[in-house]
């Protein structure tokens, strides 16, 4: 695989909705767009050939999970997480941030100091310590394309000292990420060039927003994240958020609203808002709890919009009422569930017998459905 760096590409705007395409090691990802998330190297249910089959141009993984399990010295032996698990495509690494203060609490707690985090393992109690050069080195070591900085991630109702306090911490673990990014060139172990992304947080203060914005614009990072308890959880906070920030936004590099896509509509008010690059665990999460998507894209440019018959756009596969029925989950749906003619009666009897087949044909079809979204938002904003 050829050395390159990365390029981001604006070829159109439709109001705040852009339509761009970047370019990394790995091949060009068409934005706007969903990514899938492998947290342990694999999206769960599916292999790597079911996750091209859904037309996915870039998944995630995750730096906490992946550095507790399997470890960096056996990871680094497999010759990084794209020949680890067999993807020849581009992919992205959250830099360990969120699961460290959200799953890293076994002892009670995690411990925040100026140099870093320490937390207790959920696995086996172990204690460990992040620093921002670590976090940058776990990632270097996992090989992905893309990075992210490591931050603090604030929840919605911090008092305004603790928010002041959080930001501060972010901006300069920011500045060592950039240094140690710097340090090794800018390119992982395995000699490929990493785009490094930086955090916009703030909780939900207006001036704190801002000015990391400004901070992260200013900074020589490829890509800029809007992080925080709101981004994706919270739809309406998630535009005054966006709202606070986005003329502050440079358009010659990708936004990323980070887990966000939990529901089908709330990725086609993210793209109206302007930002490029989405990741949720929901579409398989969902599925494997028996919820599928099912909905359309109907009107085209800023008309554009998801409309379902279902609340949310989902329906429940386990109720009762689809026990006889012998249509598809979608009528028109392209993904290899509804394709190979999987009726909802046949879902609903593998879902009530909790057969692992059900995971991976809801699955398959929840994926295609968000990346298909994307690809849709795509080409109707163009008609725009």
């Amino acid at each position: 695989m050829p050395n390159s760096t990365f390029s981001f590409h604006l070829e159109k705007t439709v109001g705040r909705a852009r339509i761009g395409w970047f370019e990394t090691p790995h091949g060009r990802v068409e934005t706007p767009i969903f990514m899938p998330v492998g947290t342990l190297a694999t999206v769960k249910a599916l292999d790597t050939q079911d996750i091209a089959a859904t037309q996915a141009q870039i998944i995630l993984a995750n730096t906490y999970h992946l550095y507790l399990r399997p470890g960096m010295e056996r990871l680094q032996a497999m010759g990084g997480v794209h020949q680890f698990m067999n993807w020849s495509k581009p992919m992205l690494t959250d830099s360990g941030g969120f699961q460290v203060f959200s799953l890293g609490k076994t002892d009670g707690g995690v411990k925040i100091t100026e140099e870093g985090v320490g937390f207790t393992s959920h696995l086996d109690g172990s204690k460990h310590f992040f620093t921002p050069e670590r976090a940058i080195e776990i990632q270097q070591q996992i090989g992905a394309d893309i990075m992210m900085a490591f931050d603090e991630c604030t929840p919605d109702q911090a008092d305004s000292r603790y928010a002041r306090e959080a930001l501060d911490r972010t901006h300069r673990w920011a500045d060592q990420c950039l240094m140690a990014w710097e340090a090794r060139d800018r390119h992982s172990v395995y000699g490929q060039y990493q785009a490094l992304f930086g955090i916009v947080q703030g909780a939900m203060i207006p001036e704190l927003r801002r000015e990391s914005a400004e901070f992260m614009v200013a900074r020589p990072f490829d890509g800029i994240a809007v992080g925080g308890e709101t981004i994706g959880y919270n739809m309406a906070g998630t535009a005054e958020v966006m709202g606070w920030i986005e003329q502050l936004l440079p358009a010659d590099k990708p936004r990323y609203a980070m887990g966000l896509g939990l529901n089908p509509s709330d990725l086609v008010a993210a793209v109206k808002l302007g930002f490029d690059m989405f990741d949720c665990v929901a579409p398989t999460r969902l599925a494997r709890n028996g919820a599928i998507y099912v909905g359309e894209i109907q009107g085209t440019g800023e008309n554009v919009e998801f409309v379902s018959e279902w609340p949310k756009g989902r329906l429940s596969i386990g109720n009762s009422r689809f026990a006889t029925d012998q249509s598809v989950i979608q009528p028109g749906c392209d993904c290899h569930t509804c394709q190979m003619g999987y009726s909802r009666a046949y879902l609903h009897h593998l879902y009530k017998c909790g057969e692992l087949t059900y995971y991976r044909l809801a699955s398959i079809h929840n994926v295609r459905c968000m990346v298909r979204l994307t690809e849709q938002l795509r080409t109707q904003l163009k008609l725009g």
